[in-house]
């Protein structure tokens, strides 16, 4: 059989825990994707300028940034996480009520800052829950993870489609040329390069006319059943007021697995309960392998950040600017098909995580994340290769989707498995990423305006070959990092409890 009995034993006793968390992924993959096809909308609801109404997608991606590391502050208590949780998918829900009733951008930046906290929060404590649950065997899961995120980004565009202005949703007595060819305008929005937009002007005084609160009314429809799958895990764990009553009788079996390896660690002389109180957000830093080589500690939690900063960063900057590399020369694609290349991307990336949960549980997290490294590699260097063919350029497109899907869950379960998966490397990776999409956008951004449209492929094969260089130069850390020896077995009790975890 090609599932191991042991690990779908595991999952079963995680069962409602774990699909919670991809639930919760879910919400934050819709949110994450709403803002660029509805863009034009929003600012006529705001009757801002199209400079203005682009730093609503700055509000939003600071904050998640910000959330990002809030989040591994509630690591140590499982309540505080599911209350979070509860919280911020509750959040996304109201936030796409509310989003139509916002008539002026600095209320709709504000509005989308708070949901930016709330997907923050969400992205670190589900990523870093799941790798405290199935530790050596999470890659699997977080592939599914991340997976469910891919499929919310890419359902509320579908969602939001029918609704969207085919005119300019503001009536106004003046014509202007900006406003004839708003599907272009639309693409060429980037969510943190507002000087891209600065040539179109667009009448900002008059009446608007548009249905676009339908599609956040049915987003937040759509949404509302995770934030009551979050209570149900609450509730049946006990962590509801009024409640407590019934945990004693109903321990979660992760509870249970996380004092035991708290015990484990003190008998060792690891790390003491007095210790870890006081160490708090630091108590990795605590740990024996830390003392043994802390260079090596740190330099493992930089280079794999570096690596995904740069991964997650060439998908931001890719998305962001394929469709305007399209319509210039060379290809001068039309700017209908050119609106195709982000849609098969983020397509490519859906399919490909989808692929990756078998995948990652027949190969090891540093094998795939060598696999998505030199796919990456490729790709780009298939795109320069047949920078004159449009076919090329969408064939290559999904290929670079595909092989990039899962470099992110197939980085963390890496790093977290060379630290011993102790939860250390979750916050610093998930801000890196969430920085190297904010930041390159930004740089990439430059270069073409001052180097010209070919200088973006000629960014995605620099930025993937150093990704690659860093990877080499991580696998020499791996062999250098010390290892924790602990017993490297496993097997559910009679009781349906955990002994130790696997650890390597």
């Amino acid at each position: 059989m090609w599932w191991d009995e042991n690990l779908l034993a595991l999952f079963r006793r995680h069962l409602r825990t774990t699909i919670t968390y991809w639930s919760v992924f879910f919400s934050f993959g819709l949110c994450i994707a709403f803002l660029g096809p509805t863009i034009l909308d929003l600012r006529c609801l705001t009757h801002s300028s199209l400079q203005d109404i682009t730093w609503v997608f700055f509000a939003q991606q600071f904050c998640i940034l910000v959330g990002s590391t809030l989040g591994g502050a509630f690591k140590k208590s499982l309540k505080l996480c599911l209350s979070i949780l509860f919280t911020s998918s509750l959040i996304i829900s109201m936030v796409f009520v509310i989003i139509p009733f916002c008539r002026h951008v600095g209320v709709l930046a504000v509005v989308m800052a708070v949901a930016g906290l709330s997907m923050g929060c969400i992205d670190t404590i589900s990523n870093m829950q799941l790798v405290k649950i199935y530790k050596q065997d999470s890659a699997v899961f977080l592939q599914v993870l991340h997976f469910f995120v891919g499929f919310g980004a890419l359902l509320s565009p579908l969602i939001a489609d029918p609704f969207l202005s085919d005119t300019n949703c503001i009536q106004s007595n003046s014509t202007l040329n900006g406003s004839r060819n708003l599907e272009h305008i639309r693409n060429s929005i980037l969510p943190h390069h507002p000087g891209n937009v600065s040539h179109y002007v667009l009448p900002q005084d008059g009446p608007a006319l548009t249905n676009v609160a339908y599609a956040f009314w049915i987003m937040a429809v759509i949404n509302l059943p995770v934030p009551f799958a979050v209570f149900l895990l609450m509730y049946s764990k006990g962590m509801v007021p009024g409640c407590e009553h019934r945990k004693g009788s109903i321990l979660s079996a992760d509870e249970l697995a996380m004092e035991t390896q708290k015990g484990n660690e003190m008998s060792d002389g690891q790390i003491t309960g007095t210790e870890e109180v006081q160490s708090g957000h630091f108590h990795c830093c605590q740990s024996k392998t830390f003392r043994d080589a802390p260079y090596t500690f740190l330099a493992i939690h930089i280079c794999s950040a570096v690596i995904l900063f740069m991964t997650d960063g060439i998908v931001g900057e890719y998305s962001g600017f394929v469709y305007s590399y399209a319509v210039k020369e060379p290809l001068s694609l039309a700017h209908k098909t050119a609106g195709y290349l982000p849609s098969l991307l983020w397509a490519s990336i859906t399919l490909g995580r989808l692929i990756s949960i078998p995948a990652s549980y027949k190969m090891a997290p540093r094998t795939m994340l060598l696999i998505n490294l030199i796919g990456v590699l490729g790709a780009f260097l298939f795109l320069i290769l047949s920078q004159n063919s449009t076919s090329g350029l969408f064939i290559g497109t999904a290929f670079l989707g595909l092989f990039i899907s899962s470099a992110f869950p197939s980085m963390l379960a890496y790093t977290e498995d060379i630290l011993n998966y102790k939860g250390c490397a979750t916050t610093v990776l998930v801000t890196a990423a969430g920085i190297g999409e904010m930041v390159l956008q930004i740089l990439v951004g430059m270069v073409i305006e001052t180097q010209g449209s070919y200088s973006f492929l000629v960014c995605g094969i620099s930025l993937s070959t150093l990704a690659f260089t860093l990877y080499i130069v991580l696998l020499v850390l791996d062999k250098m990092h010390p290892r924790e020896s602990k017993d490297t077995s496993w097997k559910p009790s009679e009781q349906g409890r955990d002994t130790e975890p696997y650890q390597r």
